[in-house]
């Protein structure tokens, strides 16, 4: 039998060990120590719904045994060469991605994270545009490197005491908390407009955007959106890049949100989801774009054979299941009944998201953020067995990204509890 340490020793050697950034939710945590599909077991062997997917990472599944199967073999054979010799995985990976993402898109650069994948993605549009500012928005995340963290908008992401002067952030298309006051659809789509009157006469490399904001609280554009910001920056000369690294590989509803609006990104970056837990990252554009970067330039694990392999296995599996009609269909079933829910309990001030990426904003009177209802609701989801997230400027929406493999009744079953604990949260 495996000797588990238990969450107290854990916290203990983090306080001792790591650098204190490194936080973690509940206020009774549990050791995690085995996954399988939509499920997680504790060190006691309690078992728990997982509905936050690692942050919108487990797309297919905790341990998917097809996946592992071909990352078991691969690493047996060939575990690491880096991109100075030849393999194949990298090239055949590559050549996938071409094939599923909006079309235009074919040469991708391979690395280990999101993070890497942002910062390359506008390292290319200053190669191209031989320009060097970015517009981005505030309630977007985007990293963790310097350049990252100023790409991101929000305020406790931002741990950088001297940020960057050449990003302008710009307000989200926020339906809920317009930031100028406005209501949809009467608003014009003011939101998108605005970035027309930040953008002229000056220095602007791109726009980089998360089609639907993650960490900002899943904050989704209206229909219009992104029409018009495509339309005013292909005006100026301005390169769009659609950060996809959590709302990509069927999550939405579509194999990428963007295509959820019908407009191609100049660049596009992936990682969390594409190989299922296996680190890689990646950003992609097309032949145009890449033809400005020639200057050498490598990830030393970027693209390795194992994590290649792994998102093949996964792509494999995302194609094989139909996980991404299975995200559409589901999502909207769970989208419904959330809806239901909110008819019953005042708390919730809004429902939105696509597909399994949804979130359910919490408020108490005047739409001020409920953020302590949510910690106590997150805590007693816990306790009886399901994990969701917190996101949001004021950590205040309440997430819901699981597995795409995920049945009816884990979802009945979410719901059901939900309703049961926001009933007691407002006696």
């Amino acid at each position: 039998m495996i000797n588990y340490i238990g969450p107290d020793d854990i916290i203990r050697k983090k306080q001792e060990y790591l650098i204190p950034c490194v936080y973690h939710f509940y206020k009774k945590p549990m050791q995690i120590v085995r996954g399988k599909m939509q499920y997680l077991y504790d060190h006691t062997g309690k078992q728990y719904l997982d509905f936050y997917g690692g942050v919108s990472v487990m797309n297919a599944g905790h341990c998917n045994p097809e996946i592992i199967e071909k990352i078991c073999s691969q690493i047996g054979t060939l575990q690491h060469t880096t991109t100075i010799y030849l393999t194949q995985p990298i090239v055949d990976l590559a050549e996938k991605l071409f094939q599923i993402t909006p079309q235009t898109l074919k040469r991708s650069f391979f690395c280990a994270s999101g993070s890497e994948a942002n910062d390359g993605a506008t390292l290319l549009a200053q190669l191209y545009t031989k320009r060097h500012k970015f517009i981005a928005v505030q309630q977007g995340l985007h990293g963790r490197t310097r350049l990252t963290m100023n790409l991101t908008g929000i305020p406790m992401w931002r741990t950088d005491p001297y940020p960057l002067s050449d990003i302008v952030h710009i307000p989200a298309a926020y339906c809920y908390r317009c930031a100028f006051g406005l209501t949809y659809p009467r608003c014009d789509l003011t939101c998108a407009k605005h970035i027309g009157d930040i953008i002229k006469n000056d220095d602007f490399a791109a726009f980089i955007i998360e089609p639907i904001h993650g960490n900002g609280g899943i904050i989704t554009p209206p229909p219009e959106y992104f029409q018009i910001i495509r339309e005013i920056l292909d005006k100026h000369n301005v390169l769009l890049i659609t950060d996809e690294v959590q709302t990509g590989f069927g999550r939405t509803g579509e194999m990428f949100a963007i295509e959820h609006w019908g407009v191609i990104p100049d660049i596009m970056t992936m990682a969390k989801a594409l190989a299922n837990g296996t680190p890689i990252g990646a950003f992609i554009t097309n032949d145009r774009i890449a033809s400005a970067y020639t200057r050498p330039g490598a990830s030393t694990t970027g693209g390795n054979p194992v994590s290649a392999t792994a998102a093949l296995a996964t792509i494999d599996v995302v194609e094989k299941y139909q996980l991404v009609q299975r995200a559409k269909e589901l999502g909207d079933y769970f989208k419904d009944k959330l809806k239901t829910v909110q008819q019953s309990h005042n708390l919730i001030g809004d429902v939105r998201g696509k597909g399994l990426m949804l979130g359910i904003e919490l408020v108490k009177e005047d739409k001020v953020p409920a953020a302590e209802e949510t910690d106590y609701i997150l805590e007693e989801l816990k306790d009886r067995g399901i994990l969701a997230g917190k996101t949001g400027i004021s950590r205040n929406v309440l997430t819901f990204q699981p597995p795409l493999i995920i049945t009816r009744n884990n979802i009945d079953q979410v719901v059901e509890t939900l309703d049961e604990v926001l009933s007691h949260t407002q006696k």
